[in-house]
């Protein structure tokens, strides 16, 4: 306000959605990302996190832009890589050591570092810069932690687009750092080109724990903290992989998933790991399987669009709005089976 008076409910609003608006404009997006500006991707990055309507419109041109323009050809040199395993296991410190020597390299790195949200509250901690200390200070490093929000999967609900968005600001090598091992901790691996799962070392009660399916789809496993006390034990765990492996069908691509021992802590065998996992990359480009896995990952990002927008427009109904709450009432009440109420509400959609 240029006469010094202080501004209206009203005005101050409009004040505040103009400088939103600039601060989020596409153009300005696009041309920084397409520069390389860090202030610019991460403008971006909030902008695709929030749930407001005009941000969500304003979010869908920079990607489609992103999609056109010429930033596909940095998409298809970059690399998606997955990192997965147990709470404890070390993600944080095997990402920075990891990041560090990729940077060191003459790579660009992107980290997504994803934090458990609370249920009760929605928070999240999002400490991982902290964590990742010389990989965050580093010029061709950007660090976007992001918090889970109660997805499956283990990462955030805006993963995919974040991944974009790195790749169009000319980030070659993005890193995905998920909570840990769980029910639902695949949903990584539909968006990443190479899945590498970190183990603890001590293989009896782990080898029971996870998944059969997580290991089945890991590219790469890393037995880490091998080292001192542990390093025996590392190595037990290590063999004791390797023959579970064997149990398993072979791979469409051929790929042999290799188990690898490191300790991130004193950098032991991080050369290893970073050797595989550039031998996998030229292994799926040879053999025509990384851009089958990339036209995978596309078909799995408009399923989960369909659902994501089905859901929204399923709890936007108005007249879902008004049944809900009825049938959620006699649901807790014992009077109506779950399944029961959940076909009525579907039928109510359909019919609108």
């Amino acid at each position: 306000m240029s006469d010094g008076k202080k501004p209206s409910p009203g005005e101050a609003q409009r004040e505040f959605l103009a400088r939103q608006r600039g601060n989020f404009d596409p153009a300005a997006l696009l041309d920084g990302l397409r520069n390389g500006d860090r202030n610019s991707l991460a403008r971006a990055l909030t902008l695709v996190e929030s749930d407001r309507l005009e941000h969500r419109q304003l979010a869908r041109q920079v990607l489609e832009a992103c999609l056109r323009d010429g930033s596909a050809e940095t998409r298809h040199s970059s690399l998606r890589i997955g990192i997965t395993g147990v709470p404890g296991v070390g993600k944080s410190t095997f990402i920075e050591r990891l990041g560090m020597m990729l940077v060191n390299a003459g790579h660009r790195v992107g980290v997504m570092a994803v934090d458990p949200s609370s249920e009760k509250s929605g928070g999240s901690i999002l400490g991982d810069k902290t964590r990742m200390e010389k990989l965050s200070a580093h010029d061709a490093a950007f660090i976007r932690p992001s918090p889970a929000r109660g997805t499956l999967g283990g990462v955030a609900d805006r993963t995919r687009e974040h991944i974009l968005l790195f790749e169009a600001a000319g980030y070659d090598i993005v890193l995905v750092e998920t909570v840990g091992v769980g029910q639902s901790e695949t949903a990584v691996h539909s968006m990443v080109d190479c899945f590498l799962l970190l183990l603890l070392p001590g293989a009896g009660d782990e080898l029971q724990g996870i998944k059969r399916g997580i290991v089945e789809m890991a590219d790469l496993l890393v037995v880490n903290k091998s080292d001192g006390d542990f390093e025996k034990r590392a190595l037990e765990t290590q063999r004791d992989y390797e023959r579970a492996l064997h149990l398993f069908p072979p791979t469409e691509s051929g790929w042999v998933p290799p188990v690898l021992r490191c300790s991130s802590t004193i950098q032991y065998g991080m050369e290893k790991v970073l050797e595989q996992l550039l031998a996998f990359r030229d292994a799926m480009q040879a053999g025509g399987h990384f851009a089958l896995r990339r036209q995978e990952q596309a078909g799995s990002w408009m399923h989960e669009a369909i659902r994501d927008g089905l859901s929204a427009g399923f709890y936007a109904n108005s007249a879902i709005r008004r049944a809900l709450a009825e049938e959620e009432f006699a649901v807790r009440a014992g009077a109506v089976h779950p399944l029961q109420a959940a076909e009525r509400l579907l039928s109510l959609f359909r019919e609108r």
